[in-house]
């Protein structure tokens, strides 16, 4: 019974990749400048399996280029170079797991350039 129970609670223990943490927290796009974001999940992603827009005024949606980065649960997105407004991330991952989480992460991008 107690091996029963258990087996039981391991199985729910999982659960969707959630964003811990992004560079985005600590480190401010600046205007007219490629940028790398770099998003940390609490679960390892595939990221041949996700996909991450970016968003932009007037709900319009660019694909970005993403990459798995050197700690697990990390992902590493391209910014193109961007005008000051406010832009989200809109994702979609798929966790080592198995499960699929979709969320976006709303950011500003500051400063004007020269």
């Amino acid at each position: 019974m107690i091996s029963m129970v258990l087996g039981t609670a391991s199985l729910t223990v999982r659960a969707h990749a959630v964003i811990t943490h992004s560079s985005l927290d600590t480190e401010p796009v600046a205007a007219g400048q490629a940028t790398v974001v770099h998003l940390f999940f609490n679960s390892d992603i595939e990221p041949l399996l996700s996909i991450v827009y970016l968003v932009s005024k007037g709900d319009k949606k660019q694909p970005l280029e993403l990459r798995h980065g050197e700690r697990p649960g990390e992902l590493i997105v391209s910014l193109p170079p961007l005008a000051p407004g406010a832009y989200a991330l809109q994702y979609k991952v798929f966790a080592a797991d198995g499960h699929i989480t979709e969320d976006v992460l709303k950011f500003s991008v500051t400063g004007g350039g020269h």
